[in-house]
């Protein structure tokens, strides 16, 4: 079990913390953009946090900075970001920054695009996000553990014009196996777990505390950023009175829809932004119920509206779609076809899990060949296929992609995901124009997963 470590917080760092996780926009409001270099600092250290409630025992995580989940961390679409961190624990690691298009020697896989940090140095990640939206860190060095034990944040790349909104949340969602003692358990790449759905906990915490109410105004429209940092959770959302539009998955946005039966699936890795015009009563209460899993179903959080009247009459008459980022387009005419095939599991022929008949396990190193090589600016047109029993969100590093058919079905309002969650049995077709040069990492964000096979490389040249 992990050693306690006091947490030292300043002033100064709590009003921090407070401004990452709720954040509000005016409308009309603009940015300050400039070209200088964003300079940011992180530290990966252990520390402990309140994740059981005010009665429960602090639980000892290892955290960015301190603080689970770690600071957000805003900065501007187009402007050069520099983040130095420093690796406070005792073992390896690195970070990713999930869902960025980046150069790849600061993609974060230890050994494929960089050393690893060892403990007590630092790493410089340098890189100018070309697309705003909402994004995350967090290791690729042990990453099940690391992840497990705490160790995220969210990244989110703001526009270059402000959005019409009233205000900006976020909601980074976790879950945690703690033990009788509140602490976390061990147990960590359990062959049930690499063989099965992967370490689903059993707490479920918002910006690193207990589901709770989320106070709102009648009549006020709210951006809500939706990030799953489970290790194995997959999430399915309702919002009991209200009617939420998608307006952007893993950060790219996308044509503005309902879910599909009125739930937002989130499984682990995966990002989706809603325009929220709260149009319930003033003074009612109005739960978000995570049902995915048959019969376990609980509340997430409640909307809690102020008693006062509404800020509006009627809902906010501004468009709900967001400015496009400069994704280059698929030529599906010239395209190269490649497909991935998903195997093994429980009930697949073993725990090994494989992708086309090679298992590679763990974290990335530097012996790993390519699945399959892309030339640069071509069109590649992914098939990836699920032959095993469980789900599967897979995650492209340092690319987005346009999703096309699921099942043989045309999927609509043109969604670039960088996280593709295949259910079991799924086939899904998706295409990317390889403009990043690079050998890159496709795998299964379960990691469980993802550390038992279900993983590979392709190579852009």
């Amino acid at each position: 079990m992990d050693t306690d470590v006091e947490c030292q917080f300043s002033r100064r760092k709590l009003l921090q913390v407070a401004a990452g996780i709720i954040s509000t926009t005016l409308l009309g409001a603009g940015s300050s953009r400039g070209s200088e270099v964003d300079e940011r600092e992180l530290k990966a250290t252990r520390g402990r946090a309140n994740l059981a409630g005010p009665d429960a025992p602090w639980t000892a995580v290892w955290a960015y900075d301190g603080t689970v989940p770690g600071l957000t961390l805003r900065v501007q679409q187009g402007r050069p970001v520099r983040i130095t961190v420093e690796n406070g624990l005792d073992e390896d690691t690195t970070v990713h920054w999930h869902g960025i298009r980046l150069p790849n020697a600061m993609d974060g896989v230890p050994g494929l695009t960089q050393p690893p940090i060892k403990p007590g140095e630092s790493f410089i990640y340098e890189y100018t996000p070309p697309d705003a939206g909402t994004f995350w860190y967090h290791p690729h060095a042990n990453s099940l553990v690391q992840l497990g034990r705490g160790l995220s944040g969210v990244l989110i790349v703001e526009e270059a014009q402000p959005v019409a909104i009233d205000r900006d949340l976020l909601w980074m969602l976790q879950d945690w196996r703690l033990s009788a003692d509140w602490q976390i358990a061990p147990g960590f790449g359990s062959v049930m777990d690499a063989a099965m759905s992967g370490r689903v906990g059993n707490v479920v915490t918002v910006n690193g505390a207990l589901p709770a109410d989320q106070p709102v105004k009648a009549g006020e429209r709210v951006r809500l950023r939706l990030a799953n940092a489970s290790l194995a959770r997959i999430m399915a959302l309702r919002f009991e009175g209200h009617r939420p539009i998608i307006v952007a998955l893993d950060g790219q946005p996308c044509d503005p829809h309902e879910p599909e039966g009125g739930r937002l699936v989130l499984a682990p890795a995966m990002r989706i932004d809603v325009l929220l015009d709260m149009q319930g009563k003033p003074g009612k209460r109005y739960a978000v119920v995570d049902d995915f899993y048959d019969g376990l179903a609980y509340t997430l959080a409640t909307l809690a509206y102020d008693i006062g009247p509404p800020l509006r009459a009627y809902p906010l008459d501004m468009p709900l779609a967001l400015p496009r980022n400069p994704l280059p387009e698929p030529d599906l005419a010239r395209a190269k076809r490649q497909e991935i095939v998903l195997q093994g599991g429980m009930m697949g022929g073993g725990a090994a899990w494989a992708i086309n008949g090679i298992s590679m396990t763990g974290d990335g190193h530097s012996a790993m060949m390519p699945q399959f090589t892309l030339e640069r600016g071509a069109t590649c047109l992914l098939t990836m296929r699920n032959e095993t029993a469980w789900w599967h969100p897979m995650h492209i590093h340092g690319f987005s992609m346009l999703v096309l058919t699921r099942n043989g079905s045309p999927v609509p309002n043109r969604q670039w995901q960088d996280t593709v969650l295949l259910a079991p049995k799924d086939t899904i077709e998706c295409a990317f124009v390889a403009d990043n040069p690079g050998d890159w990492m496709l795998h299964c964000h379960v990691a469980d997963h993802q550390m038992a096979g279900l993983m590979t490389v392709f190579r852009v040249t």
